[in-house]
């Protein structure tokens, strides 16, 4: 353990941290497996003390902690946790903040930018002013930069100061249970790696669904939409993790590997109307801070295709939205049926809520008719409470591997690069084509212009 690393996090009074980085901590530190004993310094605007913050942390803790609150668990990292009131948009306060390291003995920093992508220049630039502030290592959320161009630039700028080995780009869907497991899952059983293909597949499908709305988030949604806030960055990298080969190591450059010659050969045909669906739920233009002729998406649709000798021909379909009829994401590996008429065997591996495996296949009914019926085997981890327990959450993970300085589940620049490129091509296409953003009603299953790609090809959605 590194007793000289200091946890700084700006935006530290946001929902982001108040729902999911203190939680995160407290989890650590309740297990006994917390990596971090240096200072939590949070950064913010409001006028709060240390205590008042630790106190209102406290509540947020009690709510959103995957483990039980025990007052003794808060109280030890609580003591840890300083709050600092500064503007992080004003250059001249970070000399300020330096001189609050100093005094403090900060030394081995780790700074998360947990705001909006536009605030982390002025972030980078103000850290110029404080010693030793570009060896540490900074966390930055999705979505990295707000188009290509934006990325780009927010990436230069970035290396320029910090080491590009020491920038962790956090999605967190990558921390999650389920997404990790579907490596072993793949990898460690013969009856599924020896079959992963198009020739014995006909579609995978990954679905990432959500009840609400765009809730608080109307201003940056708005400017981000479906494509931008889902498919560029959590549903491509788990595309890479479903279709990539074997990674011939076990280290961050050869799974990152695998995953890029994904991306690459990652295509969709030139006709966006059979291939994609943009679609915005009724009500979303009377959302907090959405403009009021908006046509951002809050639903998305692809069919797209990776074109190598394993998956070429097959289809991959993606869907993502907000006011759905449920919350639920889950990747389906619909299998080609070896009979006419006798149902698919499918493998349906449950991210959330629900984390676990589900295996659909064929049997003879019991008794004298040679009737097939479906068999359903079902694993629900999350259904234990000691696997509940025992299971990390997936900031909990991702925050204690950038401690440790494990680069895996961390999104590389290229991988972002090149996602960014195929998002801007296919919302470029989509516009050109004059193709519309569909309307849907809250608690629907999305447009029903997306039912009906499937319905084309001779497809339906898993549910």
């Amino acid at each position: 353990m590194n007793k000289e690393q200091t946890f700084t996090i700006f935006g530290g009074t946001g929902d982001l941290t108040f729902r999911k980085l203190i939680p995160a901590f407290y989890n650590m530190a309740a297990a006994d497996n917390e990596q971090l004993n240096g200072q939590i310094v949070i950064i913010g605007r409001r006028d709060y003390t240390s205590e008042a913050y630790r106190k209102l942390a406290g509540e947020w803790v009690e709510k959103f902690a995957r483990l039980s609150y025990r007052e003794e668990f808060y109280k030890e990292l609580a003591e840890r946790i300083v709050y600092y009131r500064m503007d992080f948009t004003d250059e001249e306060e970070y000399k300020g903040l330096d001189e609050f390291y100093r005094a403090s003995g900060a030394g081995g920093h780790i700074f998360y930018f947990a705001v909006a992508p536009r605030f982390f220049g002025t972030i980078v630039k103000g850290l110029q002013k404080v010693e030793g502030a570009g060896s540490g290592k900074v966390v930055i959320e999705k979505p990295f930069g707000e188009n290509l161009e934006a990325a780009e630039e927010l990436n230069i700028m970035m290396e320029a100061f910090f080491q590009p080995d020491h920038i962790y780009r956090i999605d967190h869907y990558l921390g999650k249970e389920m997404v990790r497991n579907i490596q072993t899952i793949r990898f460690a059983n013969p009856i599924f790696s020896n079959i992963w293909d198009a020739e014995h597949i006909e579609c995978v499908q990954i679905s990432a669904l959500e009840e609400v709305g765009v809730e608080t988030r109307g201003g940056y949604y708005d400017h981000s939409g479906a494509l931008k806030d889902m498919m560029q960055n959590h549903l491509f990298q788990i595309i890479t993790i479903v279709a990539m080969e074997r990674p011939q190591g076990p280290g961050v450059e050869e799974m990152h590997q695998e995953q890029m010659k994904v991306l690459e050969t990652l295509a969709m045909p030139d006709d966006a109307a059979g291939s994609a669906v943009l679609g915005q739920y009724v009500g979303y233009r009377s959302e907090q801070a959405v403009a009021p002729h908006s046509a951002t998406e809050t639903y998305a649709a692809l069919r797209l295709f990776v074109e190598n000798d394993r998956w070429r021909g097959m289809p991959f379909y993606i869907r993502t939205g907000k006011k759905l009829m449920k919350r639920e994401m889950q990747v389906a590996i619909v299998f080609k049926s070896s009979v006419p008429g006798v149902p698919q065997n499918i493998l349906n591996i449950k991210i959330q809520p629900t984390e676990g495996v589900y295996l659909q296949f064929n049997i003879k009914r019991p008794g004298e008719l040679d009737e097939i019926i479906q068999a359903k085997m079902d694993f629900c981890q999350s259904c234990s409470y000691i696997n509940q327990m025992n299971t990390p959450e997936a900031y909990e993970r991702l925050l204690g591997a950038c401690i440790r300085g494990e680069r895996s589940w961390f999104s590389q620049w290229d991988q972002v690069e090149t996602s960014w490129k195929y998002v801007d091509a296919l919302r470029e296409r989509y516009v050109s084509q004059r193709l519309p953003v569909y309307a849907y009603e809250p608690g629907d299953t999305g447009p029903a212009e997306a039912d009906l790609m499937l319905e084309r090809y001779g497809h339906t959605w898993f549910d």
